[in-house]
């Protein structure tokens, strides 16, 4: 769930940057026509029926030309901004902005509403949580040990738990890391450092490794949430 106001239209622009930041494409005049991001979708040069545009583009201008022109100059405008931690990270480190608050909140005992999967600020994931009629207990993220993850995403992945665990560099065994940086980090909101402590890593490569995870999600997206579910 995204907090409408300031993060939706963000959101979008971020996540449609991802290729260019990862240096898939050179440029965005490549990007407007690639056939692997809903950016192109809503330009109108590689039209996708399943997806949903008017939402975004109506944000944009009130006819199609129009909002397409300030919708591209809008993605524009965000490829100097580089990564931004709010939209990376668990629940609590997008809510405020990154580590480093986060740091700051938890020196100083601040109560700060995180939930891995609403992007908003505290007050908007409490809101969230207040409304649903699920028990509150329901909604925090899994409590699934790094061994268990660790166990199902090899079976999953065809790849052996040493391999996976022990510093394998063949392709099977560094994608299924990555994939379990990811999702311990981004998807369960965990700390990289824990992991990290597991593989005999740094936490910036568990974070780095979290990062290149999240280009593989897709292509596992079904089998994901069986892994930690």
């Amino acid at each position: 769930m995204v907090e409408e106001e300031p993060y939706l239209l963000e959101l979008v622009r971020y996540l449609h940057l991802n290729p260019l930041r990862a240096g898939v494409v050179p440029d965005l005049r490549a990007l407007d026509h690639s056939p692997w991001t809903g950016h192109s979708a809503l330009l109108g040069t590689r039209p996708c029926s399943w997806q949903a545009t008017a939402t975004i583009l109506a944000q944009f201008g009130p006819t199609p030309r129009r909002a397409r022109h300030a919708y591209w100059a809008f993605v524009q405008d965000g490829i100097a901004q580089g990564r931004r931690p709010e939209f990376q990270g668990g629940g609590l480190v997008r809510s405020l902005g990154g580590w480093q608050p986060v740091t700051a909140a938890r020196r100083t005992g601040a109560p700060v509403q995180a939930d891995a999967r609403i992007l908003g600020t505290g007050d908007f994931v409490a809101a969230v949580l207040r409304a649903t009629p699920a028990p509150a207990a329901a909604l925090a993220p899994a409590r699934v040990s790094v061994a268990t993850l660790a166990v199902r995403l090899a079976a999953g992945l065809g790849v052996t738990v040493p391999a996976l665990l022990g510093g394998s560099q063949t392709r099977a065994a560094v994608t299924a890391r990555q994939l379990l940086a990811y999702v311990w980090v981004e998807v369960l909101g965990r700390r990289a450092s824990a992991l990290a402590r597991t593989l005999g890593q740094t936490r910036g490569n568990v974070s780095l490794a979290a990062r290149r995870g999240a280009t593989h999600a897709a292509r596992w997206q079904t089998a994901i949430p069986t892994w930690y579910q």
